[in-house]
């Protein structure tokens, strides 16, 4: 006898029977609310914040909300449960499968983010940057990129009035009132100070902090729940890093500190330029900053029509993204192309300007370190070294896959630096994948440090800049090879009980650091051959056509 849908989707044990319950009750509710659409901006003015009104508005705009959320969840994980009951992971049919329902769920989240806007437009952004979620997920909700619905002016000049004082003209000669650009927790508009500079004024949207709280205890209560009932679907750490994360965002004061800092560190580079903040004008819901021209970074018409070379720009990009990281320590966390302008230059061609610095983190000096010194073993494919810094970041067994995420490459390949795997080596992995489920996944995802998982985060990010850039991947990886090895020698090991013992580790550590170097550039200098000879080989053919169709003519 068929068994039924829901005994099928959630069994017979009295432990789901609670489930069931909540189930039928809160997806009934979403139901009436779900084609709801309550704009988030349409809440009372600032001045009405404590009056019982904003209260009673802001509760129901968060019940909505998270109606929707939960109604959300629940289709996802019943698609889930109930598509692939019963089929063996190792088979091609479950893949298939699986690969369906993904996709489902990743459409049916991008609808939540694009009727809830705020910080789901922001947690679906960034879920899309993460490298660790699947292809349908990332692909899906790479869309929300752009997507942002603008407060109204008056809105927005409640807040500017609040932060920055009730006369506004004695500070702006004008004020745009159309945006320029509307993220997920703020819009810009441009402005003229008293003394006609050009500025811009990064303005966060009212009642923000009030929806945040409402809709991350949300996202963390659905995610404890889908656990509880479900314990190899684990998503509380993305819950717990997307937190850390908006808070950073929300304090415009961090924010102008962070930009401070950035400029300092790159004061050297003439490729870099970071805006100019007046902190006299800054609080924590508005941030006013020098105004720079320029386009976003993919927008490879622009950068062509310029006369500028787009791989050029990818491994200037790639260079300042690998100089934080290996470096400075303190890494820039949201490098989407509409936070990164490639602005003319008379001097140097171009250069990158680099905007909102909400997001950063600043890596611990032992992270760091061993952090290049992961690097350092995939430049020489050393596995027992990449093993033995696994273990220093916790990711035990799983260390062996960080050749993979990082160069494309298994531990034990036999592949160059930069080179893709073999035929067999694919095979070989395709096999051992098959393998992994869900709950390795989480277990993997969740025993990584927050910091690793900034760094990869941020290194998807630059990934695919670089590859709508044009660049090649053994680009970024040289690039990130040498900026390890500064990383090592910009800080050298002085521990010592002995001089003469401190002298001899530092002379063996330059003629390493030297050797390492010579190997990186082999590696380039194979590279250039490589294109050059690619380069010829085209020039040939295009000579060759063009011969024949003159011998043909005649």
């Amino acid at each position: 006898m068929r068994t039924t849908f829901v005994s099928r989707v959630f069994g017979t044990s009295p432990r789901k029977k609670p489930f069931y319950l909540l189930i039928i009750s809160a997806t009934g509710a979403a139901a009436l609310t779900y084609h709801h659409t309550l704009n988030p901006h349409l809440l009372p003015s600032h001045s009405d914040r404590r009056s019982p009104l904003y209260y009673i508005a802001t509760s129901l705009n968060g019940a909505v909300r998270s109606s929707r959320s939960l109604y959300t969840i629940t289709a996802n994980v019943v698609d889930y449960k109930y598509s692939l009951q019963g089929l063996s992971p190792d088979t091609d049919e479950y893949r298939r499968i699986l690969s369906e329902v993904h996709l489902r769920s990743a459409k049916r989240i991008l609808k939540l983010c694009e009727i809830n806007q705020g910080f789901y437009i922001k947690a679906g952004q960034f879920v899309a940057s993460m490298r660790q979620v699947p292809k349908e997920y990332s692909s899906t909700l790479a869309s929300l990129q752009d997507q942002a619905v603008p407060c109204s002016f008056e809105a927005i000049k409640e807040v500017l009035i609040s932060n920055l004082g009730s006369d506004l003209k004695e500070i702006f000669l004008s004020i745009d009132e159309k945006p320029i650009a509307a993220a997920s927790i703020a819009q810009v508009h441009r402005a003229l100070l008293k003394n006609h500079q050009e500025v811009v004024l990064k303005v966060q949207y009212p009642g923000l902090k009030d929806r945040m709280r409402m809709d991350i205890a949300t996202m963390s209560l659905l995610s404890k729940c889908v656990t509880w009932f479900f314990p190899e679907y684990r998503f509380q750490w993305m819950v717990s890093e997307f937190s850390e994360v908006i808070a950073l965002e929300l304090d415009f004061i961090q924010e102008a500190r962070n930009s401070v800092k950035t400029g300092m560190n790159f004061k050297h580079s003439s490729r870099i330029r970071i805006p100019k903040v007046f902190q006299e004008l800054t609080t924590s819901q508005v941030l006013t900053m020098q105004y720079c021209k320029g386009r976003r970074v993919d927008d490879l018409e622009f950068i062509r029509d310029m006369g500028i070379d787009p791989k050029k720009v990818a491994k200037v990009l790639v260079e300042a993204f690998a100089e934080m990281i290996f470096v400075h320590g303190f890494v820039h966390g949201d490098p989407h192309p509409g936070n990164i302008l490639v602005s003319p230059d008379e001097k140097q061609g171009f250069c990158l300007v680099v905007l909102d610095h909400g997001i950063y983190t600043s890596l611990d000096e032992e992270f760091r370190v061993n952090y290049c010194q992961l690097w350092k073993a995939l430049i020489l494919l050393d596995s027992h070294k990449i093993q033995q810094v696994g273990q220093h970041f916790g990711i035990g067994k799983y260390a062996k896959y960080l050749p993979l995420i990082f160069t494309g490459r298994t531990i034990n390949s036999k592949a160059g630096f930069g080179n893709g795997m073999s035929v067999e080596e694919k095979t070989n992995l395709k096999q051992e994948v098959k393998s992994l489920t869900a709950g390795n996944i989480s277990e993997f995802m969740e025993s990584l440090p927050s910091q690793f998982l900034t760094v990869l985060r941020t290194d998807a990010l630059i990934r695919s800049l670089t590859s709508k850039l044009g660049s090649p991947p053994r680009v970024r990886l040289l690039v990130y090879a040498n900026f390890a090895l500064d990383g090592l020698s910009s800080k050298p090991n002085l521990h010592s009980d002995f001089v003469l013992k401190g002298v001899w580790t530092r002379i063996m550590s330059r003629i390493n650091h030297l050797q390492l170097r010579l190997l990186l550039g082999v590696l380039r200098l194979l590279y250039w051959l490589g294109d050059t000879r690619q380069a010829l080989m085209s020039w040939l053919k295009q000579v060759t056509f063009l011969m024949n169709r003159l011998i043909i003519l005649e």
